[in-house]
């Protein structure tokens, strides 16, 4: 969750790193530190707060070393503070390290090292390391030894003072990458961080690590055994890491899904044959008796609607599973195909969601949006998203990337399982094609939902409801407005409103109503009655033309007309601009709101 950047090269370090941790704020911290070593004597600044806090603890000190490491940190272990800020250090001040994830064994470890003599200054589970670092040795010897006594997750970037020039990487269940510049080198948790200096990088894998230096870089088992490594080409540009004239990373990130959406499509469309081609991917599924979607958050909901995609449009039994509570499960997997979903492809409770089910038999499909993310090394087969990057913490691009993607998944087994014919589907890719057309018009919409998040932005308390395909689509509208606008949000089926959630309507309460069409249409209106007759206020969102919707509501907004099951990739788009403003009327930090990070890497 926290963000690691290190160099080594021939540039001063010190704007480097702290631009790299300007390139990872979105992924959420508290306090921000770099560590540097110059005239052989280890240099280290960490400060509470933003970036510009830290910048402002460096002042006007000239230093032109040449390489070292920063972080942001988002607190586990310990109170945002400036002691708890990284780096860390040993007792003697010759070693500093950055890390990320949590050390589980760390109590044991830390009551060892105070019966030996040693003394803390944090209440981090990270100086523990540190500590362990003194001793005798090369340092890579003493990484390797360190290894051996740690667990849980780490990925770590350390200096050693004995060392110069040299940064050393490791990485176990948290996420690490190199960048491989010009004579130059990065480590980062994250691609953006050094992005704008390199588009090449090499994937660490568990239980590695690399020592970096101006000359080239070496990458070790935890045994000690060198590693070949390969580089790859990193398809996004450093433009896309940008606001491009946006308020924010969120705005300009749901400007971007018509393209997006375009973009998951492009060369999966086969309209003349009625076909859905998908990379290649030859999943066995007619040997697999269910599906199980696993995912955390946003993620999950798109697995919701792929669950209902799956179910009317394939026919296979699913079941859709918050990652967090399968992965203690006691489940029956035997011809089970488990589709895990994670935007960043390291979510730590869908990781070891996955690994439960593969121990337990099953085969996995991920569908992920970064390449080489950790989800789909340990899967056997994998689907890409291709959302770009999305900085922001509330997910918005991406959600809608999954669910085209499981979308597309659930027409092609449709079609060769002989549930839907080839003119079926060419009307779906008729209407696919179709809807960035209509996605644009609703982008249109955006003085509309400020207007309306101006009305709304001093309530405190929001229902989101809906029925069939809009049920997830409620949960994930909710999600949005709780997560950046701090107000409290329930999603929640329309026919569950009546078994207890209506003793909380009255005139402070705001219900955000999805309205569909069919039989389910008719069972909303009867839940805006009800909501209406108890003084409470609703913001409706329907089909274009639905008048007598708008005659019910006090605030109604009309998404174009399209097939049933293609209706939530038009509605998300007015449910995630209403959240946005409603976070700009209050006063929110949008793009990075309190307490929360964008790749949850800790269980």
């Amino acid at each position: 969750m926290c963000g690691i950047i290190g160099y080594v090269g021939q540039r001063e370090a010190i704007p480097i790193l702290l631009q790299g941790l300007r390139k990872l704020e979105y992924r959420g911290y508290d306090s921000a530190g770099i560590a540097i070593i110059e005239d052989e004597k280890l240099h280290i600044f960490r400060k509470k707060g933003k970036i510009q806090d830290l910048q402002q603890e460096i002042g006007a000190k000239t230093f032109h070393a040449r390489y070292g490491i920063g972080h942001t940190r988002w607190a586990t272990h310990g109170v945002p503070s400036d002691c708890n800020a990284h780096p860390h250090c040993d007792c003697g001040g010759t070693i500093a390290l950055v890390h990320n994830g949590i050390i589980e064994n760390y109590r044991a470890l830390k009551e060892r090292l105070l019966e030996e003599g040693h003394h803390f200054s944090s209440d981090t589970d990270t100086e523990v390391i540190a500590h362990l670092l003194e001793g005798e040795g090369e340092p890579l010897s003493r990484l390797l030894k360190l290894v051996s006594l740690l667990e849980g997750s780490f990925a770590l970037c350390v200096l050693f003072q004995e060392e110069p020039g040299v940064l050393y990487g490791v990485r176990q269940s948290s996420p690490l990458l190199l960048g491989v510049g010009e004579r130059e080198y990065f480590l980062a948790s994250d691609i953006p961080a050094f992005l704008e200096h390199t588009r090449n990088a090499v994937l660490l894998d568990d239980g590695e690590i690399v020592r970096l230096s101006e000359t080239g870089f070496t990458v070790f088992d935890f045994t000690g055994k060198e590693k070949e490594k390969t580089s790859f080409t990193i398809p996004w540009d450093p433009v896309s890491a940008e606001k491009g004239g946006f308020k924010h990373f969120m705005l300009k990130e749901i400007h971007e899904e018509p393209r997006v959406f375009e973009d998951t499509l492009a060369g999966r469309l086969h309209p003349e044959a009625g076909e859905i081609i998908l990379d290649d991917l030859c999943v066995p599924f007619f040997s697999f008796e269910r599906v199980v979607m696993v995912a955390c958050g946003t993620a999950c909901h798109a697995g919701m609607l792929g669950k209902i995609y799956l179910e009317k449009l394939a026919r296979l039994p699913v079941g859709a599973e918050y990652a967090s509570e399968f992965r203690y499960q006691d489940p029956f997997l035997e011809k089970t195909l488990v589709i895990a979903i994670s935007q960043s492809g390291e979510t730590a409770d869908t990781l070891k969601a996955v690994e439960l089910a593969k121990e337990r038999g099953a085969r996995v499909l991920s569908i992920c949006n970064v390449l080489g993310g950790s989800l789909t090394r340990i899967s056997d087969w994998v689907l890409y998203t291709r959302a770009g990057i999305e900085i922001s913490v509330a997910s918005t691009k991406a959600f809608l990337a999954q669910v085209t993607v499981l979308l597309l998944l659930a027409l092609s087994w449709g079609k060769k399982r002989g549930v839907l014919a080839s003119k079926e589907v060419e009307t779906f890719i008729a209407e696919l094609l179709g809807l960035p057309r209509k996605m644009h018009t609703l982008l249109e919409k955006g003085d509309t939902l400020h207007h309306i998040a101006r009305q709304f932005y001093l309530h405190q308390n929001f229902f989101y409801l809906g029925r069939g395909v809009f049920y997830p689509l409620a949960l994930e509208g909710a999600l949005k407005l709780k997560e950046i606008s701090y107000a409290y949000a329930e999603g929640l089926s329309g026919g569950e409103m009546k078994h207890g959630p209506i003793a909380l309507v009255g005139p402070d309460l705001v219900s955000v109503v999805l309205v569909g069409e069919g039989e389910r249409r008719v069972k909303m209106l009867g839940n805006i009655e009800e909501i209406k007759a108890r003084q409470g206020k609703v913001i409706a969102i329907a089909e274009e033309g639905d008048e007598e919707v708008s005659e019910k509501a006090e605030v109604t907004v009309f998404i174009p007309q399209t097939l049933e099951f293609l209706s939530p990739l038009l509605a998300i788009i007015p449910l995630q601009l209403f959240a946005y403003y409603m976070a700009l009327e209050r006063g929110c930090d949008v793009d990075q709101p309190r307490n929360l990070a964008k790749s949850v890497t800790v269980e």
